[in-house]
C-alpha cells in the first residue's frame, strides 16, 4: 500500500542523505503509484467503451520531463497550454498524435506550429476559428479541430477552479443569447471542425456537475450531427477534473466511479459512434508525491509550540495562501526517519520564508516535533513541488523518484546503481524498520537548484545593465 511505501521512501531518504541538513528539504514521487493510477484510468474507462480513448495528461499538473515519459509508457498522451508544455512533451517523446492543444490565449505562431505538427487543437472562442480559417486554407493539417464550449452548468466549491460558470473565461459560453446557435453554424459552415471539448472544472467539483457539463457537449455534438445529416462531430473531449482526497490516503473518488456514472447519465457517450479524449491531471499524480523537510527550530508563542521547517510557500503555494480551499496534511517523523511517536499535541508547522502567513498547518495535533525530526507532507505529487514560487529566492528541490522492492513496501524496480548525488542519479537502500524489508531505489528527476543558477535567473550576467 501506497502508506508502508511512503514510510520505507522517509526512511532511505535520510538514510542516504536525500535529506539532511545540507539539503534540507526533497521531494519524492511514487513510480508504483503513478502507473497504478495510469492503469486505473485506463481500465475505467475500458469497462465501458470499445470507443477510441485518449488519455491526454494536463502537464499543468506536473510539468517534469521524467513523468510525461514515464506516464507515455503507461499509454497516456499529454494535453498542453503553452508552448513551455508542449516543448517539455515534445521532449519527453510524446508524438504529435498523442498530443492535444488547449489554452485560451494562442498566438497566431502557436496554432502555425501545431497545425505543422499534426497537433490536435481545440479552438476556445469564434475569433481562433476565424484565425484557424486562414491557417487551414494556407497548408493541409493532419491535426484534428475542435472548438471548445461552456455549458453553464454551475460552479464547485472552489471558484478559481470552476470553468463552467455563466461568466467563466474559457470557451462558448451555449447559454448565452444566440451562442448556441452560433457554434452549431461555425461547424456546418467548416467540415473540418470534428471536435467539442468541455471541461466543469476541477478540486471541489462534484462528479454529478462534471458529468451534467460532459451531457450538454454531447446533446451538442448530437444537434450539429443532426443539422449536418452527417456524423461530422466524431470526437469529444472531456476535460478532466476528478477531486482528489487530501484528507487521508484513500484515493476517492475513483475513475471506475466517474466512468459509471457517465455511463448511466450519458450513454450515447460511450456507445461507439465517437472517440473521447479526456484530460486528467491532479487525480493521477498528487497522491504520489511527497514533500520532506527537516524541523531546523522548535518554538513557543503565545502558548503554542511551532515547529519551522524549510517547506512552506516556495513548495505548497496554493495551501499558504488558501488553507480553507486546500488544506494538507502533515506527518512526523524522527531524525531517523521513523514514524515519530508520543503525545499528541497542537502545534503549528512553519515554513522558512519571511511572512507571517507562510504556515503549512495551523493548529494541527501532531507527536511534538524537534530539531532535526522530519515533516512529510503527503499528496503533494501535482501543483504543489513541481510549481515553484522563488519567494527569498529559495531554491528549487531535488526530485526523486523512487521504487521499492520486495515484502509489503510495494513493488517495482530501481534503474539507479550510484549514490544519491552522482550523475547516475539512483542508490537503493534497505530500510527494515520502516516497515518491511523493502529495498529503495531513488532516482534523480531533478536536481536541487544551486544558487549559482538562481543568480543567473536573476541577471547575474547583467549586474551593470541599469548603471552602464
Amino acid at each position: 500500500m501506497a502508506s508502508s511505501r511512503r514510510d520505507l521512501a522517509v526512511r532511505a531518504a535520510v538514510d542516504q542523505g536525500l535529506l539532511s541538513p545540507a539539503e534540507p528539504v526533497v521531494a519524492l514521487l511514487d513510480t508504483a503509484g503513478i502507473r497504478a493510477s495510469a492503469a486505473a484510468l485506463t481500465s475505467a474507462f475500458a469497462a465501458v467503451t470499445d470507443a477510441p480513448v485518449l488519455h491526454a495528461f494536463a502537464v499543468k499538473a506536473c510539468p517534469l520531463v521524467p513523468v510525461l515519459r514515464l506516464l507515455r509508457e503507461a499509454g497516456l498522451g499529454v494535453e498542453v497550454a503553452s508552448p513551455g508544455e508542449l516543448a517539455l512533451a515534445r521532449a519527453a517523446g510524446v508524438p504529435p498524435a498523442d498530443t492535444v492543444l488547449d489554452s485560451p490565449a494562442k498566438t497566431p505562431a502557436e496554432l502555425r506550429q501545431a497545425l505543422a505538427l499534426g497537433i490536435a487543437v481545440n479552438a476556445d472562442n469564434l475569433q481562433e476559428l476565424a484565425r484557424l480559417d486562414a491557417l487551414v486554407a494556407s497548408a493541409p493539417t493532419a491535426s484534428p479541430l475542435g472548438i471548445r464550449v461552456n455549458p453553464q452548468v454551475g460552479a464547485g466549491s472552489i471558484g478559481a477552479l470552476s470553468t463552467a460558470t455563466a461568466t467563466s473565461k474559457f470557451g462558448v459560453a451555449l447559454r448565452d443569447e444566440g451562442a448556441r446557435k452560433a457554434v452549431v453554424q461555425a461547424c456546418l459552415e467548416r467540415p473540418w471542425l470534428t471536435r467539442l471539448h468541455t471541461h466543469t472544472g476541477s478540486q471541489g467539483v462534484p462528479l454529478a456537475l462534471m458529468a451534467e457539463g460532459v451531457g450538454e457537449a454531447y446533446a451538442l455534438a448530437e444537434e450539429i450531427n443532426h443539422a449536418a445529416g452527417r456524423r461530422q462531430i466524431d470526437t469529444l473531449d472531456i476535460g478532466g477534473g476528478l477531486p482528489v482526497n487530501f484528507h487521508s490516503d484513500e484515493e476517492a473518488p475513483t475513475y471506475a466511479e466517474y466512468a459509471r456514472l457517465l455511463a448511466d447519465t450519458v450513454p450515447g457517450l460511450f456507445d461507439g459512434r465517437y472517440g473521447l479524449v479526456t484530460e486528467f491531471g491532479r487525480s493521477l499524480l498528487a497522491k504520489h508525491g511527497t514533500v520532506l523537510a527537516r524541523v531546523e527550530y522548535t518554538k513557543t508563542s503565545g502558548g503554542r509550540p511551532i515547529a519551522v521547517t524549510h517547506a512552506g510557500v516556495q513548495l505548497a503555494t496554493r495551501t499558504v495562501y488558501a488553507p480553507d480551499a486546500w488544506p494538507l496534511r502533515v506527518l512526523a517523523y524522527d531524525s531517523e526517519g521513523r514514524p515519530r511517536t508520543g503525545e499528541v499535541t497542537v502545534q503549528d508547522v512553519a515554513g522558512p520564508a519571511c511572512f507571517a502567513g507562510d504556515l503549512l498547518a495551523t493548529g494541527r495535533a501532531l507527536p511534538l516535533l524537534h530539531p532535526g525530526d522530519v515533516v512529510a507532507v503527503p499528496d503533494t505529487g501535482a501543483y504543489y513541488f513541481a510549481h515553484h514560487y522563488a519567494y527569498n529566492s529559495l531554491p528549487r528541490p531535488g526530485i526523486h523518484g523512487f521504487t521499492v522492492n520486495g515484502s509489503d513496501g510495494g513493488t517495482g524496480s530501481g534503474t539507479g546503481n550510484g549514490g544519491a548525488g552522482d550523475d547516475a542519479g539512483g542508490s537503493g537502500s534497505g530500510s527494515d524498520d520502516a516497515g518491511g524489508a523493502g529495498v529503495v531505489a531513488f532516482t534523480t528527476v531533478r536536481k536541487p537548484q544551486t544558487l549559482a543558477e538562481i543568480v543567473a535567473e536573476s541577471g547575474g550576467a547583467l549586474a551593470d545593465a541599469l548603471v552602464g
